[in-house]
């Protein structure tokens, strides 16, 4: 599942869920003892050594494929970055995903490429957050709502953080960073922008926050095996590449994500820090997600994630 030489997952047993370390195609459950009292306790000062040390270790080793996984990390907050990928930005801008709908499509991706080169040069990252309900494992079938038929899929290179972070530098940000994951940032298009009172802006409670909307995992990668600045970011529905992009083409990237992020409040162990979403949206292919779809999203060593789609009147 991963090209890293080994991962941590978490995965059901029975009515718990377990930690495991994962080394290949195979599973080892890792007691609280062995992380050092539970999994955000091990983030907080990860000892990835010691962890691989035990990838060689007698023990319960399971096949992967016996075991459910589901989301591999537990995180108390979740930050998302809006806005974070050059390209991506200007396919929803001329798309029409924008309050100003009289410019013609040619002059919405001028005015979309002149915005995110001045942002690249003088400007700041976009937070929001996000539910941490929301953040469950590819074993849940992602429930699309009934009440729109424009629900969209944003694959993401997502930060887990380690080491409390508050007010870091950009120099010693990456010391806050224990490892890496897939999320896949669903979004639902039509309740982006308030419709009753557009000086308010976006709403991203409604549009992002419905049951299950951050699938993630299936693993948490130490983070000396991923490199966050030149790492594929791929997407497929129903084995149609939809997303096929690089984290080169990252506006801010993740030392500046997590120094910016963590000057508000402390990021802490456990942490989710999306990155952004590159091209290759529905809103951009004017096709959105329906009951029957899946999709496959592959991030570079950290494995594949793939997520089913049930229409809510069929679940």
């Amino acid at each position: 599942m991963t090209t890293a030489p080994f991962a941590l997952a978490r995965f059901r047993d029975g009515d718990a869920v377990r930690v495991g370390l994962v080394v290949g195609d195979r599973i080892r459950p890792l007691s609280d003892a062995e992380l050092g009292g539970g999994l955000n306790a091990f983030l907080a000062d990860p000892d990835w050594d010691r962890i691989e040390g035990l990838t060689e270790a007698p023990g319960e080793w399971h096949p992967l494929s016996t075991v459910t996984l589901t989301a591999p990390v537990e995180p108390r907050q979740v930050l998302q970055t809006g806005a974070n990928y050059r390209e991506h930005v200007i396919q929803l801008v001329a798309a029409g995903l924008t309050q100003n709908t009289d410019r013609t499509p040619e002059e919405a991706h001028s005015f979309a490429a002149e915005m995110m080169d001045e942002r690249a040069r003088s400007g700041e990252p976009y937070f929001f957050i996000g539910l941490t309900a929301c953040v469950v494992g590819d074993d849940v079938p992602l429930v699309l709502p009934a009440y729109s038929e424009v629900h969209d899929w944003e694959l993401e290179l997502a930060v887990v953080i380690g080491r409390e972070a508050f007010r870091v530098s950009r120099e010693d940000a990456l010391d806050h960073v224990a490892g890496y994951t897939i999320v896949n940032d669903i979004t639902t298009r039509d309740l982006v922008f308030r419709k009753d009172m557009k000086e308010i802006g976006t709403d991203w409670y409604r549009a992002k926050n419905a049951p299950g909307f951050l699938p993630t995992g299936p693993l948490l990668v130490p983070a000396r095996f991923v490199d966050p600045a030149d790492t594929d970011v791929r997407l497929e529905l129903n084995g149609q590449v939809m997303q096929d992009a690089n984290t080169s083409d990252l506006l801010f990237d993740v030392p500046a994500l997590v120094s910016a992020a963590s000057q508000t409040h402390p990021l802490l162990p456990g942490d989710l820090l999306l990155t952004g979403s590159p091209a290759g949206n529905g809103q951009h292919w004017k096709r959105f997600l329906r009951d029957g779809d899946v999709m496959t999203g592959t991030i570079g060593a950290l494995g594949t994630q793939v997520v089913r789609c049930v229409g809510e009147a069929a679940s």
